[in-house]
């Protein structure tokens, strides 16, 4: 549950009927969501009741139920076209099963440029059968530009292991990139995602990373540039816009977060990581780095103000200190915009105070 987005709608996969149970009763005790129908069963045993579930999960107007569990009844036959996470947990010993299911999650829709697989059985090794799409390829070095260079680790496990309990997880694939400066950069993950060039065209998260790698000189010099435009909301809207034009939208760098272990980080750090090798912080740790400097910049209910912000930066992401954001943030935490000007003065002086403390949560200094 750490792992996804816990708004997108989810198919897992089990073994029967009762480990389907088993895993609604779990998700539904891990689960954000306050409603009790966020993770429903829909097996033969559940009846008009999971039909009824069923029909409202394809209606992509409604968000609830988000997750369904099943065995077998939803390997075909369902059209659910937002579907954004296929979870696997039970063996799929027959390719033609293996393509069905995997096409749960290739239906199309608005936004979706993308689904995710989660893959406990092994089931990634029907991707090299050459029933899944011709003979499969002979591994290839790759060789990036600036003689940077990816080495790819698949997992193994051993046959052996099948049907022990006590089997640990498969390890995480790793992709290290050594650049011309010496550094190298590890990037981790135990899911199979794919990844869209501009042009429409499927690219591995290798492929990907060294494509932003080459792109990154054209947007920013260096990370003292990237620092300044990231401080301001205006030209770090921009530079993402500029971003989403090459094809690298805040999804897919929030997948390359997953990557680098830096999902509670900023797409600042992402970045970083990627350009310069810069070790990611968490936001959380950013701001506690960051705190005792903003706050010698700003006074009383200023500092409370900020206070709140921050705990939504940490909570959510970077998107909370845009622009948009702030009327918001104002809503949220004094319920009424004229509140806030009673608190913290005019709004021309609210919107400074929110912009200005941003190059502060960013500067490399970590006191006042």
């Amino acid at each position: 549950m750490e792992e996804i987005d816990q708004n997108q709608k989810t198919l897992v996969f089990c073994a029967n009927q009762p480990h389907a149970l088993a895993v609604r009763d779990l998700i539904n005790q891990m689960k954000i969501s306050s409603d009790p129908n966020y993770c429903v069963r829909v097996t033969a045993d559940d009846g008009k009741l999971g039909e009824q579930h069923l029909r409202t999960f394809q209606d992509n107007e409604k968000t609830i139920p988000t997750i369904l569990t099943t065995s077998q009844k939803l390997s075909t036959g369902i059209d659910a076209r937002n579907v954004r996470n296929i979870v696997l947990m039970r063996p799929i010993n027959s390719m033609i099963e293996f393509k069905q299911i995997i096409g749960r999650g290739t239906r199309l829709f608005e936004g979706k440029d993308y689904f995710t697989i989660y893959d406990f059985v092994k089931a990634y090794e029907h991707f090299e059968d050459k029933e899944w799409d011709g003979e499969p390829n002979e591994p290839v070095a790759v060789t990036l530009r600036r003689s940077h260079e990816y080495k790819l680790k698949v997992p193994t496990i051993n046959d052996d292991d099948e049907g022990n309990e006590d089997t640990e997880a498969p390890r995480s694939k790793t992709i290290k990139i050594k650049l011309a400066d010496g550094k190298e950069r590890t990037l981790q993950h135990r899911m199979f995602t794919s990844f869209w060039s501009p042009d429409g065209k499927p690219m591995t998260a290798a492929e990907f990373v060294e494509r932003l790698f080459g792109e990154i000189p054209q947007l920013f010099k260096d990370e003292d540039e990237l620092r300044r435009i990231w401080s301001r909301p205006d030209t770090r809207r921009a530079l993402l816009e500029g971003l989403v034009e090459k094809g690298y939208g805040e999804e897919q760098l929030t997948e390359i977060s997953r990557l680098i272990d830096a999902e509670k980080s900023d797409l600042y750090d992402v970045l970083a990581y990627i350009a310069y090798a810069s070790p990611p912080m968490s936001r959380r740790e950013r701001v506690l780095a960051h705190k005792s400097l903003i706050f010698s910049r700003y006074i009383g209910k200023q500092q409370e103000f900020l206070d709140f912000v921050l705990e939504q930066y940490i909570k959510t992401g970077v998107g909370e200190l845009d622009r948009t954001k702030l009327p918001q943030l104002l809503e949220l935490k004094y319920h009424a915009i004229r509140d806030a000007v009673e608190e913290l003065g005019s709004v021309a002086n609210i919107s400074e105070v929110f912009i200005g403390f941003q190059q502060y949560l960013y500067s490399q200094d970590i006191a006042a």
